[in-house]
């Protein structure tokens, strides 16, 4: 699923986003790369999941051979990239800065569409009824839960009073998130990997 093409760097690849009317931030995109990666399904393409990024028929309308194949190249750039990432198991939240509370309630939401919209939305790959360990299964549920955490902190009222232990719950949670992807790269992922590239007996 590699193709040894090199990821552009974030501000070229935001300013191609923007370019193709893509709606998905690039956090977005990442997380839904990596959770396409760890997917049980294994007939999940990367161009399936590129045309994932926009909604039906919106899929961007490339003019030419050498516009579709720097597109894919681009794209496949960020996917070998995510894939380095997953295989190091060094796949995040991205860090957040926070000065006040319009700060924090979009941080919230971003980490509700990076969560729900990238990640999960990447590991099931359209299908509802994949086969996983019961153990994996628990793991890829407490991220909905998790997920619940943040829309409930960005839909309440903030008090000044309130605004610094917030902090520390997002923090707390992202912690908890990170861990989870952790747990299922190295317990489900990794293996997968370890299983596909030994050689047939």
């Amino acid at each position: 699923m590699q193709s040894q093409n090199k990821y552009i760097g974030d501000d070229k690849f935001i300013k191609m986003l923007e370019h193709y009317s893509c709606s998905a931030s690039l956090d977005v995109v990442k997380l839904r790369f990596a959770g396409a990666i760890c997917s049980p399904n294994l007939n999940l393409r990367p161009t399936d999941v590129i045309s994932s990024l926009w909604e039906n028929n919106k899929q961007p309308r490339l003019q030419t051979k050498e516009e579709a194949e720097l597109f894919f190249k681009f794209f496949m750039g960020l996917w070998d990239d995510i894939f380095a990432k997953v295989k190091k198991s060094q796949v995040t939240l991205p860090l957040f800065k926070i000065k006040d509370k319009t700060d924090l309630k979009n941080l919230c939401l971003n980490r509700y569409e990076q969560i729900e919209a990238g990640f999960l939305e990447g590991f099931w790959g359209g299908q509802q009824n994949l086969q996983i360990p019961a153990f994996i299964a628990q793991i890829v549920d407490s991220l909905n839960d998790l997920v619940d955490i943040y829309l409930q902190l960005q839909n309440r009222s903030v008090t000044d009073l309130e605004f610094e232990n917030l902090i520390k719950t997002i923090n707390h949670t992202d912690k908890m998130v990170n861990a989870s992807f952790d747990f299922i790269i190295k317990n489900f992922v990794l293996p997968r990997f370890e299983q596909i590239s030994q050689p047939n007996n």
